[in-house]
């Protein structure tokens, strides 16, 4: 990735950052809002959750928000080296892949992360800011899936 486009995600993480849990809730409740059919992937101990904000206020699935957040902030840290994470997002991928999760989900998860940005940062989501995001999600994506080969 450019230098210009590293700069742009690592000064709009640094904002976001700052509170993970709240930007990744609102990540996840319009992920939610879009591809509702994901809901049910998220059991804890056996249980389903009967709406989204039962899931999006319980622990199990702030920790699961939490892990988010902190794949991202890899993603942003290594955002020049991307390849030194290759196996631990292929990894990612299969753990996905085996609980349910369909590759053409990673889409609508693309939309949420620019929306939650796009909240978070208001003006200065610039469309620079949102091309070099939709880069790095895209190379976090196409490393991911790869956890899906051999299906």
């Amino acid at each position: 990735m450019e230098r210009p486009e590293s700069e742009l995600i690592r000064q709009s993480w640094r904002v976001v950052s700052r509170s993970p849990l709240e930007h990744g809730t609102v990540l996840f409740a319009r992920l939610f809002a879009l591809e509702p059919s994901l809901l049910p992937l998220f059991q804890y101990n056996g249980c389903q959750f009967s709406s989204p904000e039962d899931c999006l206020s319980s622990p199990e699935f702030l920790d699961h928000i939490r892990k988010v957040m902190l794949v991202i902030d890899a993603a942003v840290t290594n955002v020049e080296d991307l390849s030194s994470l290759e196996e631990y997002l292929t990894s990612l991928g299969r753990k996905h892949r085996a609980v349910g999760v369909r590759l053409s989900s990673f889409s609508t998860v693309g939309e949420s992360l620019l929306y939650m940005l796009e909240k978070c940062l208001g003006p200065d989501f610039t469309p620079a800011t949102r091309t070099a995001w939709s880069r790095l999600y895209g190379a976090v994506v196409q490393a991911m899936s790869r956890g899906w080969d051999g299906e």
